[in-house]
Parts: structure tokens; C-alpha cells; sequence
């Protein structure tokens, strides 16, 4: 009785494609958006603007000896958004997206709370996905248009005004 061994050869084969692509260095995919936070409040409203032309770097942090490296770069395009691919797994680094430079003249300042995006760069955490999607970041406008106080009333909750 000879059996044949060759279709349980081909579904270890075709079940370790996946490993063997990581292994050969398919890149990490990033994408995210940058906007000009019209109202200066911190966060996304219907008011923000999305930046066309900002620029975005991906820069690693090595754990052990603290140097940092800038491990791609990319511009936004329409609606604000930047996709950028990096090579190589980036293991226990600490890699982040973070903000270089807004076109817009009156919307330059990074804001504090929202200049930088944790981004994921390891096959070792479980993540079956190269895609990954790196929060938002955004830039404060020089002053908030006109209006804005009546948003923030939009925004908060059960007309507590005393936040104003």
C-alpha cells in the first residue's frame, strides 16, 4: 500500500507562504492623514481642514542604544491623507509617524497632543496585516475662525457650557 504524501506536502507548503513572504522583507504599509485644526481644539471636528502637500517622516527609536532613525518619508496627498511603505521588521523598536512641515502659512504650529502616531512595525506581535493605520496628526491654525465657540457648544455634552 503506497500512499502518496503529496498532498500533505503541498498544504504545509502553501500554509507557511505567508511566513516565508515576512521572512523576505515585504514592507510594512502605513497610512494615515494630517489636518489643520481650525478651532484649535485638540481633536477632529466638522470644522478641520485636511492638508494637501504636508510632509510626514516614520522614524525608529532602538530600544537598547536610543538612536533614532528616520525609516521613511512621505506627503499627503488629497484629503490630507500619506501612505508610505518601510522595509524590514522593525522588531522592538519604537517607531512613530510624526509631522515635518505644513504648507498652510496660518496653520505651521504641530499640536502638542497630536503631532506624532504610534505605528506598528513587527510581524512579532500577532498582526496578520503589513497594512496598518497610524491615528491622525494635526497642525493648530494661528487663530480659530470665526464660529468656533459655538461649535465647542456643539461638542459638549448635555449643554455643560461651563467648560467655555
Amino acid at each position: 500500500m503506497a500512499r502518496s504524501y503529496a498532498p500533505l506536502l503541498a498544504v504545509m507548503c502553501v500554509s507557511l507562504l505567508p511566513f516565508a513572504a515576512m521572512a523576505a522583507g515585504t514592507p510594512f504599509h502605513i497610512e494615515g492623514c494630517v489636518y489643520c485644526d481650525t478651532c484649535r481644539f485638540g481633536f477632529e471636528t466638522i470644522a478641520t481642514k485636511y492638508i494637501t502637500e504636508a510632509k510626514v517622516k516614520i522614524m525608529c527609536k532602538d530600544s537598547v542604544t536610543l538612536k533614532s532613525e528616520v525609516v521613511g518619508e512621505a506627503v499627503t496627498g488629497r484629503r490630507g491623507r500619506y501612505r508610505v511603505a518601510v522595509n524590514g521588521d522593525r522588531q522592538d523598536q519604537q517607531c512613530l509617524a510624526v509631522l515635518v512641515k505644513s504648507p498652510i502659512s496660518n496653520c505651521q504650529f504641530p499640536d502638542p497632543g497630536r503631532n506624532t502616531a504610534t505605528v506598528i512595525l513587527t510581524s512579532s506581535n500577532g498582526a496578520a496585516s503589513t497594512h496598518h493605520f497610524a491615528n491622525a496628526m494635526g497642525f493648530f491654525r494661528d487663530q480659530p475662525l470665526r464660529g468656533c465657540a459655538t461649535l465647542r457648544k456643539h461638542y459638549l455634552a448635555d449643554g455643560d457650557y461651563r467648560a467655555i
